[in-house]
């Protein structure tokens, strides 16, 4: 596998769009009767690791390409939207916003000089690591979401 920034965005981008196929899919199966008992509950845990995936993904290649915060804000929130990330990723690829390789090493741009700079490529430089943060991280805030319970529950 291609391990680009292009290649993980578009992945993560396709796979999120296609949790939110499955998801609704889901929520169809219940609202006709529950066709499918614990489609939900299985469609909704497989997209929230999608979704939270691609949320770190974006702010991953945002970075690296140095996109502007507001691009990468809006790469993140338009997850929330079903199949947003679609028509996203092909605009970014008209931009050539995907384009170049992972800034492992420093170059003369001032920017690389920053703390958050040299902490993203000290990360990426060390891809296993930042894996197994990401594989770490994830999950709490994973269960931390499942124990807080649906967002329409919240404020009850």
């Amino acid at each position: 596998m291609n391990t680009s920034p292009k290649s993980i965005y578009r992945f993560f981008a396709t796979g999120e769009a296609i949790t939110w196929g499955l998801l609704i899919s889901a929520l169809l199966s219940r609202a006709l009767g529950d066709l499918i008992p614990h489609a939900v509950t299985i469609a909704g845990s497989i997209h929230g690791a999608m979704f939270l995936s691609y949320c770190v993904v974006a702010v991953l290649v945002g970075l690296n390409q140095r996109w502007a915060i507001g691009k990468i804000a809006g790469a993140v929130a338009l997850a929330i939207v079903p199949f947003a990330t679609v028509p996203f990723d092909r605009r970014l690829l008209k931009q050539n916003a995907l384009e170049g390789s992972w800034r492992t090493e420093p170059t003369e741009d001032p920017r690389d000089k920053g703390v958050i700079d040299r902490l993203f490529r000290w990360f990426i430089a060390r891809p296993v690591i930042l894996v197994l943060l990401i594989v770490l991280v994830l999950p709490a805030i994973f269960g931390f979401l499942l124990f807080l319970g649906p967002p329409t529950e919240w404020f009850d």
